[in-house]
């Protein structure tokens, strides 16, 4: 091999976390990107926190503050957005599989309820294991207490075994249904006694027969496919709770799931945090933990979780020191030895934004209104309650349909008919005319120079470079119709990858 040289370099850090990956790196000889530019960190943050790309005045004041903590006081300010709330609960959402379902009894009035629940659990900053112990733990009625939905939304007790697994300690424990996993400790003894805490859920009709009430039946046992004895009941790689005849079994699993002799709680969500920002978890994928699919820094995600655990499980509080970190602040640009890394965070990497964003920012930029059913004119994507509410465009671009609990729901991958749909189709055209972005700006005055100062803010959080101003304003001197020119000039910076993608 040539050009073996290395020297470590001297690389600041803002705080544990930059320390961790940097050592990592240093064991691999990378050397970490630069940070990235102020125009880059606006936008990246505002659409990883809010879903929504910064407006002017917040680009304005952010630009002009000379101060050195600038970016942290953004930060902030963007946690505190009711946008934030709006994009984790879409996302915790997913993996409660909220939506309407006549077949399970999940009428569109126990959806919203439940769905409102989990929206004021996170805009008040409720600790995640007070939300996961009142899912877990929810009895009585499904409109009264509609945290009891989460044992409406799915029924089989198999699968609430499997899904409180994947979504609360990221493990796919399914093969272990009916052999030993092949790749992985769990066998089906641990299936099974796992299962056992689910065996005792009492379901009944309430007064009005679209609500279901959910109560302890004090008895009920899962047998083992084998043996065909019952399973007494005992924690996924840990010991077996002391439990008396009539105990909710419940109780005892979450308040051992979501506490600290739990190793793998907050392991889990620290990891799906870190995913969110960075496109891709240290586990990957984020739920499927398992020895054969080790972390690619695993001091890192212990260091997570234990921080996680220290703020007694403050979500914004994790949030805050991932975004503050050097390493979330990298440039996408390479360096020569972190050019082919993707597991260990030398770098930013694109990463497309997903279908209810790209919807959500295409609205923003052009001033038009979405309509879904159940919201108001003008809602947006990430404010949908019900998974079953849709529309072609979502649909195109990978939005979860919410059917399973796993991650691989949110399809990310792109396609020709998402490339077709945003060149020909009305998400660009039509909204173009219909907001008269550029036709309201002329009727303003503004000269083609401020347009496109104006539609490259809006599109990319940027002001043109001298190359692309004066490549377009040539192009314009001619122009016969400068609306429709600078429309077109709109409509490419819409179907560009740098309005597409975060970077």
């Amino acid at each position: 091999p040539e050009n073996l040289k290395y020297q470590k370099p001297v690389v600041p850090a803002n705080n544990y976390i930059d320390g961790l990956v940097h050592d990592k790196l240093h064991k691999l000889r990378i050397t970490p990107s630069e940070i990235c530019s102020d125009e880059v960190f606006v936008r990246r943050v505002a659409l990883d926190i809010t879903g929504v790309l910064p407006d002017r005045e917040t680009y304005d004041s952010f630009m002009a503050d000379q101060s050195p903590d600038k970016r942290a006081k953004l930060v902030d300010r963007l946690l505190e957005r009711k946008e934030f709330t709006e994009m984790w609960v879409m996302k915790f959402a997913e993996l409660l599989q909220i939506q309407t379902d006549d077949n399970q009894g999940m009428s569109y009035k126990a959806t919203l309820l439940y769905f409102n629940w989990l929206k004021d659990r996170i805009a008040n900053n409720v600790p995640m294991d007070r939300i996961v112990r009142e899912l877990l733990t929810s009895t009585g009625g499904t409109f009264v207490n509609p945290s009891t939905n989460y044992y409406q939304v799915e029924r089989d007790n198999l699968k609430i075994t499997e899904n409180v697994a994947q979504v609360f300690m990221g493990m796919r424990i399914q093969c272990a249904q009916c052999h030993n996993h092949p790749f992985d400790q769990w066998t089906q003894d641990d299936y099974y006694s796992f299962a056992s805490f689910f065996s005792q859920i009492g379901r009944k009709r309430a007064a009005d027969p679209r609500e279901s009430i959910i109560y302890n039946r004090k008895s009920g046992e899962i047998n083992h496919p084998v043996h065909k004895e019952p399973m007494p009941p005992k924690f996924l790689g840990g010991d077996a709770p002391e439990l008396k005849r009539g105990d909710d079994r419940r109780v005892a699993l979450a308040n051992w799931l979501a506490s600290p002799e739990n190793p793998f709680f907050a392991r889990n969500l620290a990891n799906i945090v870190w995913a969110h920002f960075f496109g891709q978890g240290i586990i990957e994928p984020v739920d499927d933990v398992r020895v054969s699919n080790p972390p690619s820094n695993p001091q890192l995600l212990d260091e997570l979780a234990r921080r996680f655990t220290e703020y007694d499980y403050d979500f914004k509080k994790l949030v805050r020191d991932v975004c503050n970190s050097r390493t979330y602040q990298l440039s996408s640009a390479p360096t020569e030895s972190n050019k082919d890394d993707l597991r260990n965070f030398a770098r930013s990497h694109l990463r497309r934004l997903r279908a209810e964003v790209l919807l959500d920012v295409i609205s923003q930029v052009t001033e038009t209104k979405n309509k879904f059913q159940g919201l108001p004119l003008g809602a947006k994507a990430i404010q949908i309650a019900d998974g079953r509410v849709s529309n072609y465009f979502l649909t195109t671009f990978g939005r979860a349909t919410r059917e399973t609990v796993c991650s691989c729901e949110v399809v990310m991958e792109p396609s020709l008919s998402q490339a077709l749909h945003l060149l020909n189709g009305e998400a660009t055209n039509s909204r173009i005319r219909q907001g008269k972005v550029v036709r309201n700006l002329l009727k303003d005055g503004k000269n083609p120079e401020q347009i496109l100062d104006n539609l490259y803010a809006r599109c990319y959080s940027r002001k043109p470079r001298p190359a692309e101003r004066a490549n377009l304003l040539a192009s314009l001197a001619g122009s016969e119709s400068p609306a429709e020119s600078l429309e077109d000039v709109f409509w490419a910076l819409l179907n560009s990858k740098e309005f597409i993608f975060n970077h």
